[in-house]
């Protein structure tokens, strides 16, 4: 088994839903008393929210790469950023260690793909709908992304920073969220990317017709793939 590693803290919830299912994984696949192999190295969100705030991406950077190192150091053999919206600096993170990055969008995209569905919508933070650094990632493999219309992003923003990083599951916004999902759907889409780890704590398959695909849900599946290959 190989040990995977691990940056988060972006947030702890996300954090925290990366090492149970990583654990549930192993022991789904292996049963009895199997766990991963893990090491973790968290961050000090409110740090990076406040560089985020004033786009020094650059030093955002350069903290997840120190915290890449740390993990690299530490015995891991790849590494994963428990985070959508911090993937804007994952190039700067694979940069700085010598084991390999398993990048969030690689994921999803050969997921989606492997459906039939190359237009997909796109949900998250402000940034990552906005900034276009996931969706060009996306682009790569063929898979087009559409995001929700601008005058919606404050609005999911503030549900993700305001209340599921808090751990707050609030039904009139899971109603918002799922009108945003509609709107996309009227655009065509064949699915929908919950874009942040925190927003799957908030709307599940059963809630939606749409097919919806879980981004954390995926990066764990594919991290155990690869963790217990022979």
């Amino acid at each position: 088994m190989q040990t995977i590693g691990l940056v988060g803290g972006m947030s702890w919830e996300s954090s925290a839903v990366y090492y149970r299912d990583l654990n549930l994984g192993v022991s789904d696949r292996l049963g009895g008393l199997s766990s991963p192999k893990l090491v973790l190295s968290t961050v000090d969100f409110a740090e990076l929210s406040a560089l985020e705030d004033e786009e020094r991406w650059q030093q955002i950077g350069e903290l997840l790469a120190d915290a890449a190192r740390g993990v690299e150091r530490a015995g891991a053999d790849f590494l994963l950023l428990c985070t959508t919206t911090f993937h804007r600096v994952a190039d700067q993170v694979e940069a700085a260690v010598d084991i390999p990055l398993l990048h969030l969008a690689d994921v999803v995209a050969e997921e989606v793909l492997s459906h039939g569905v190359d237009r997909v919508g796109f949900i998250g933070t402000s940034v990552a709908m906005s900034d276009g650094f996931f969706a060009d990632r996306l682009a790569r493999h063929g898979l087009e992304a559409v995001v929700p219309d601008a005058r919606h992003h404050a609005a999911l923003n503030s549900a993700i920073y305001d209340e599921l990083v808090h751990g707050r599951v609030v039904d009139a916004t899971r109603a918002r969220v799922l009108g945003v999902i509609d709107e996309l759907w009227d655009e065509g889409v064949g699915g929908v990317l919950l874009g942040c780890t925190e927003l799957e704590l908030l709307i599940k398959q059963a809630d939606c017709e749409l097919p919806v695909y879980p981004c954390t849900t995926l990066h764990v599946a594919a991290a155990l793939d690869r963790a217990l290959a022979e």
